[in-house]
């Protein structure tokens, strides 16, 4: 193959990667779901965002998940303009992203303790500063670190709900003798 030609395609490949590969957009808060994710309106339609590099607890995870989703509703409120550092796409379609307005509210969630950093997919944003947040909360005992050693990582909560669920519908019914 032609060199020239070889550094087309090269080009062209670069320029086709994923789409979510780090580019910024601006949009406004629409909704909060949970402590780790929102909807954003963003060029006329609603963005569903999963915050990057962090992993609140599931509403589920009584007390936490709804302290941390209270949290981001404070400090990202309906109508807020935020800026979104886009790094990927997840498995459900949301945009992983790091979500700014003043701060960014995934380090603010994880250096008050209302998240954990999610070390599987740190490699998108600045790790240090990630885990310099982490632990700061746990030093300080706040949040999710007030439980020795922090609660039920998210992410082992939602895989024991997964597979309780599997459980559950693998058992057949029992046929009624009554009648």
């Amino acid at each position: 193959m032609a060199p020239h030609l070889l550094l087309l395609l090269l080009g062209l490949a670069t320029t086709m990667a994923s789409p979510a590969n780090s580019r910024t957009l601006q949009g406004t808060v629409l909704s909060i779901g949970d402590g780790d994710s929102l909807q954003v309106w963003q060029a006329g339609r609603a963005l569903k965002v999963r915050l990057a590099c962090i992993d609140a607890p599931e509403l589920r995870q009584s007390p936490w998940g709804a302290q941390s989703r209270s949290l981001l509703q404070q400090r990202l409120p309906v109508g807020r303009e935020v800026k979104l550092d886009v790094k990927d796409t997840d498995r459900h379609g949301r945009t992983v992203a790091e979500v700014t307005s003043d701060m960014n509210i995934g380090l603010v969630l994880v250096e008050e303790g209302q998240a954990f950093v999610s070390q599987r997919h740190l490699h998108h944003c600045e790790a240090r500063q990630y885990q310099e947040a982490e632990g700061h909360a746990r030093r300080r005992r706040i949040g999710i670190w007030r439980v020795s050693g922090g609660i039920t990582r998210p992410w082992i909560f939602r895989h024991r709900r997964g597979h309780a669920r599997s459980i559950l519908t693998s058992i057949p019914s029992i046929p009624s003798r009554l009648g």
